[in-house]
Order: C-alpha cells, then structure tokens, then sequence
C-alpha cells in the first residue's frame, strides 16, 4: 500500500498532541525492570518499539522476538545476560544484519555467556543470563551509543561494577547524557571522568516517572512549519531543559525559518522565512534528526553539507543511501563521502514524474518525505506508510488534521 500526501490549501495551524518519547520509554523500562519497581510508567510511547521492549519484559516467555525494535535489542540483550535464566532473541530480517558483536563481546568479556544462534556478530543470540562480575572495559564510542547505554543500566548490579572508556569519537553523546540522567533519578550516581565513566555496586530506588513528549517526533513539525509559509503550530508536552538530545532541533531550525516560544504547556512555532544561504551542521550528536533535515533543505532549495553521519549506515537501513536514492527521485542529487557526510551542492536533475519515496522498513524516511508536499504543486507517494507505528502512530492521522490530503492506492 502506499499512501499520496497532498499538501493542505492554507497555511498549517494547529496544536499537535505529540508522543511520548521513546528513547526515555525503553531507558525507563529497563530501569523499572532492574530495580524492581512497582509503578507504572506514566505517558508510556504508544509505538511498536516500546511496546515489543514492554511485552519482553512482563512475560513468561524465554524467547523474543523485538522484530525492527533496535533499541530493544541492544537494551535487552544486557539486561537479558545478567537475569537468570536461558533466553533467545531474534527481529526481523534487517534485524538479523544489524551488528551485535561490540555489545555481546563486551558482556562476555565481564563475565556473560552469549552465543550467535546463525550469523557470527549479528542476531539471534542465545543468552544464558547469570551474575556478571564486572570490571573494566573499552568500547568504541563511533558505532551506536546504545551499546553504551545498555552495558551502563546494567553496571550497578555487577559485582565489582563497571568502568567504561568509550574509545574513539564518542557519537550520540546526549544519549549517554540521557541514560545518565536517568540512572540518577533512579538513585543509582555515575562517576564521570573525561575519558571514563565508573557505575560502582548500587542498588535502583523504584520512582513514579511520567514520560515527557518525543522532540524526534517534533522534527517533522518544525520541517512542516519551515515549509508551510504563514504557518503556526503548538507542540504540546515538550520541556525547554529537555533530557533530549533531539530538543536541538529548535535551534537548528531557527536557520530555517522557524521560531520557537516555549509556553507553559510545550512550544509554539512560527514560520518566519529567514533562512539561510547554505546548511552545514555536525550531526554527530543527533543523527535521528539528519533526514529531517536533509528533506527540508532540498525542499527549501538550501544546498547543504551534513556531517558526523557514520552511525546511519546501521540504523532501521542504510539511511545515507536511502536519502541519496529518495532525494535523486525528486531532483536533488546528493554526494557522499568519507563514510559520515552527505551534501547537495544546489545543482539538480531530472525529475521522476510520478516518484514514489521507498521507506525501507524506516520509519524517519516516511515521516521526513512525507512534508515534502509542501513544496510540490502535486501529491506525493510515501510506499509502506504503516512503518511510521515503530515510533509514531498517530503521524498519518495528525497530518490529516493539519490540513493534508492523504489517500491510499
């Protein structure tokens, strides 16, 4: 199925109920699971990833399947080696290509017993959960901060507990910032060197938490405020001093035409149109926010140079080549180069007539193509819509009551 987005005939103006953030959801979880807690998780994500990560961790069963759900593999994959019992997990295809190998070498060097069930380095694992001892160890920092997030959760309840020396370029920064954070709330402090961090034996102290509303899914409304000329949109449910990472996304755009208020309630954007001549911005920190990006200065006509993109390559796809493919199809082509950089130097090519925009099992290629509309005088195709409940089930729906016209084929 695939669905043709068209854009709306007047300015957007709406207030838009965004989704809780799935990045504090699955920390969360894991969290609660460890200290053992008995409170519920308030505003829980209302997503697929969430939910397969939920469902792992309250059932009986000794064999999972997280499917596409990435950050469940990582985040569970710890918290499975160090909880007695005998387990397996597994995903989808995709899934079953997306290396594993730093995050199990690493819990199996600090006393795990994790084994590859078919290809060496990558899912199904078969995991023996037991005691950990701890220690020391180094990790590289370049791949995905999820492997550092998830041997940190885990690090209190290791005997001798852990230190940690991220090696290399250490990618995703705020993301460790947010399972630190995080961790502290639950009563559980990190000694933070510059080139350590050092979790001592500690015991979890169960909290009530309420989830605060995703600024990755707020992304797609600024690129919508940036492209709707006139418009105004309310995002409810976003803090100022975010834990987020992604929360960089107001400034970012404030070099795209869009300005953000923060109310009492969440954040009000205006479309102001000054924009500038070129974008050039390291994404080394949040690279969830590059297609966002990408998409709205080809459609803006903003050539730009991205950077610090070397962790796309083994996200939901190959992001870089999916937004070179997506992009060429409406007439931009991109160029990369060293492994972490795409850039549009302005110049363009033909366009499909009819191009239809592949997701890839992608959520972000959806959501970040799909105001595209904006720009063009026709509809445009988002293939596999569905793919957007992995972190935003409402997408389709919100568009609809900003103004969009959507029709499926």
């Amino acid at each position: 199925m695939n669905c043709h987005v068209t854009s709306p005939a007047q300015p957007v103006r709406l207030s838009v109920p965004l989704p809780a953030s799935k990045s504090i959801s699955n920390r969360v979880l894991i969290l609660n699971a460890l200290g053992g807690s008995k409170y519920s998780v308030r505003n829980l994500a209302d997503c697929d990833d969430t939910a397969v990560l939920q469902q792992a961790l309250t059932s009986a069963a000794c064999n999972f399947d997280i499917k596409a759900a990435g950050t469940a593999m990582r985040f569970l994959t710890a918290y499975l080696s160090i909880t007695e019992g005998n387990w397996t997990i597994t995903g989808t295809e995709r899934m079953k290509n997306r290396p594993i190998r730093i995050l199990a070498d690493a819990l199996n060097a600090l006393g795990a017993h994790i084994e590859y069930m078919e290809k060496e380095g990558y899912p199904p694992l078969r995991i023996s959960g037991r005691p950990l001892r701890g220690g020391e160890i180094a990790l590289a920092g370049n791949v995905s901060s999820q492997y550092l997030s998830a041997l940190l959760m885990i690090a209190p309840l290791m005997e001798t507990g852990l230190t940690l020396r991220p090696q290399g370029t250490l990618i995703s920064k705020p993301y460790i910032d947010l399972t630190l954070q995080l961790m502290e709330q639950f009563g559980v402090k990190a000694d933070r060197q510059e080139q350590s961090i050092c979790i001592p034996p500690q015991k979890y102290t169960p909290v009530p938490f309420t989830v605060e509303s995703d600024w990755s899914a707020a992304s797609y409304w600024y690129e919508i405020a940036a492209l709707s000329k006139g418009s105004e949109i309310e995002l409810t449910g976003l803090f100022k001093h975010s834990l987020q990472g992604d929360a960089a996304v107001a400034r970012l755009f404030t070099r795209l035409g869009v300005e953000t208020t923060f109310t009492d309630t969440g954040t009000l954007l205006h479309h102001t149109g000054n924009t500038c001549q070129t974008f050039e911005y390291d994404f080394i920190n949040e690279p969830d926010l590059a297609q966002t990006l990408a998409a709205t200065c080809a459609a803006l006509n903003i050539p730009f140079r991205l950077t610090g993109l070397q962790s796309l390559k083994i996200k939901e796809t190959d992001r870089m080549e999916a937004l070179k493919t997506e992009l060429r199809k409406l007439g931009f082509p991109l160029s990369d180069s060293n492994g972490d950089t795409l850039q549009w130097n302005g110049e363009h090519c033909p366009p499909e007539a009819c191009p239809l925009i592949a997701t890839y099992e992608d959520h972000r290629m959806a959501m970040s193509f799909a105001p595209f509309a904006l720009s063009r005088p026709e509809s445009i195709a988002i293939a596999d819509p569905e793919v957007v409940t992995k972190s935003y089930p409402a997408y389709w729906e919100a568009l609809r009551s900003a103004g969009f016209t959507l029709t499926t084929a």
